[in-house]
């Protein structure tokens, strides 16, 4: 599942996107709520993780409006205020669930479990190239049946690939969506996972051509 934490405290939202990386989640980390609403226009993340005292806009406000725009994703709000007033202020906005901090990280994890069963995050259909199908929901790479064990990050990197339909992708692309928007990585290791993808997928007739400059794309080269 695609997850996005708004949480300006740094090292809290670091925290939060380290857990649910672990538990095979991909996570985009954002600080500022106008930030944050300009992204979540065009993103496609399952789930919002939601801190309400924000700079910029605050947590409440987004949560409006993304409400008011008919986006129906699941929000979990975080926040300090434990006053039953706020709780419901809150959920009247338009949120799902509601943590108050400080908490347990197996606390957020469960409660992303339970919003995932009981709201039916979408999921995205599978994706296919060549003999190679991806699940997008359960995160399982299959070839002619047999599931292929890719590490987590270069699993990342091919499902951005394949996302892109044969467009280029840039570095920063890649590494936003292995990593999260806003981790602090060097773009060179997309240039290492690139390199293990093209050896592991190479049996199967898939291809990453990269454009110096521009980035890299995914194709299928049926053996001649």
């Amino acid at each position: 599942m695609r997850i996005t934490v708004v949480e300006d405290n740094i090292g809290l939202a670091k925290g939060i996107s380290y857990r649910l990386a672990d538990a095979g989640h991909a996570v985009d980390m954002l600080h500022d709520g106008t930030e944050a609403l300009a992204f979540l226009r065009t993103d496609t993340s399952d789930l919002i993780i939601l801190d309400i005292n924000l700079p910029g806009l605050d947590g409440l406000s987004l949560l409006k409006e993304l409400r008011a725009r008919d986006d129906s994703r699941p929000v979990i709000l975080l926040t300090a205020r434990a006053q039953t007033q706020d709780r419901v202020e809150g959920l009247d906005a338009g949120a799902d669930d509601y943590l108050i901090k400080p908490f347990e990280m197996a606390e957020l994890e469960a409660r992303v479990r339970a919003l995932s069963r009981r709201r039916s995050v979408p999921r995205r259909q599978t994706l296919e190239i060549g003999a190679l199908r991806f699940d997008p929901a359960s995160r399982q790479l299959m070839a002619e049946g047999a599931a292929l064990d890719l590490p987590r990050r270069e699993l990342a990197v091919f499902e951005c690939l394949l996302e892109a339909q044969e467009r280029l992708v840039s570095k920063a692309a890649l590494l936003d969506y292995a990593y999260g928007v806003g981790a602090d990585v060097e773009d060179k290791v997309v240039e290492v996972y690139v390199s293990r993808l093209r050896a592991r997928l190479k049996p199967f007739g898939v291809a990453i051509k990269s454009q110096r400059g521009l980035g890299y794309q995914m194709r299928y080269e049926p053996p001649q």
